[in-house]
């Protein structure tokens, strides 16, 4: 497995943090738009799982590494055993609080390892401490962390729901480009990816989910603006896999 497949070693504060983020993805990934696949790979039949991000922006939900001590962190054990036991909703929150303990256990075993000082290791703490968590991506935290940090009023209770396609700037005359900018900066300038966490960037097209709400990027999600058109409702992954599960007494 990566965490384990091979001998990568970030060696920096900067490789770190690259491979911080790498795994994160991954990670984001497996808790939103690929809710489903890993729903269906924790079986509760099987034996102890582990959620793993992987240094490919890829995850992969697989068998503890077998080496006692292990050669780097393991995340959580067993996260199968709770799926049915749980609320859906719950349960992915629970996933994703460990997932970012490990997270954070990787970044600082790579730390000891490579002899990080104190400045070093402040350095790595507040570029991690930059992004939303796991926990806050899933839970929709995120947008809302976002919002107590902006010095900018809010402005949203004065204002209809924002159209669910963003506009791109590069479509519009350079004139009516300022304006939109503006427009687009005041509405989406503290929202983030529900898939990936990424903030909002004006040159990217991005998709609101009509049922949480939430604004993803249209990669994440596979949507293009063409396919976008001919959609009256859109529901994110996490939402239509919600709406097509059975409710479990």
């Amino acid at each position: 497995m990566d965490v384990g497949s091979g001998p990568y070693n970030p060696r920096t504060v900067d490789e770190v943090y690259r491979d911080f983020k790498a795994r994160r993805t991954g990670l984001i990934k497996a808790l939103t738009t690929d809710v489903e696949e890993f729903y269906n790979q924790c079986d509760p039949e099987k034996e102890n799982l582990c959620l793993y991000g992987l240094t490919s922006e890829r995850w992969e939900v697989t068998l503890p590494a077998e080496e006692v001590p292990p050669e780097m962190p393991e995340p959580a054990l067993g996260i199968n055993f709770a799926r049915d036991g749980m609320q859906d909703k719950d349960w992915l929150s629970l996933v994703a609080v460990h997932s970012d303990a490990w997270l954070l256990s990787i970044a600082f075993y790579f730390g000891a390892r490579f002899g990080f000082d104190k400045n070093d290791r402040r350095r790595l703490f507040n570029m991690i401490n930059d992004l939303p968590t796991i926990y806050e991506v899933v839970s929709g935290g995120a947008k809302a962390r976002i919002k107590e940090k902006s010095s900018t009023p809010n402005h949203s209770s004065n204002k209809s729901k924002p159209n669910k396609m963003a506009k791109t700037a590069k479509a519009q005359p350079k004139e009516e480009e300022e304006g939109l900018d503006d427009d687009d900066e005041d509405e989406h300038g503290d929202a983030l990816c529900g898939a990936c966490g990424e903030n909002y960037g004006l040159d990217e097209f991005w998709i609101c989910c009509d049922i949480c709400e939430k604004w993803f990027h249209g990669k994440c999600v596979k949507i293009t603006p063409a396919r976008a058109e001919h959609i009256k409702q859109y529901k994110c992954p996490s939402c239509s896999n919600g709406s097509n599960k059975r409710t479990r007494p």
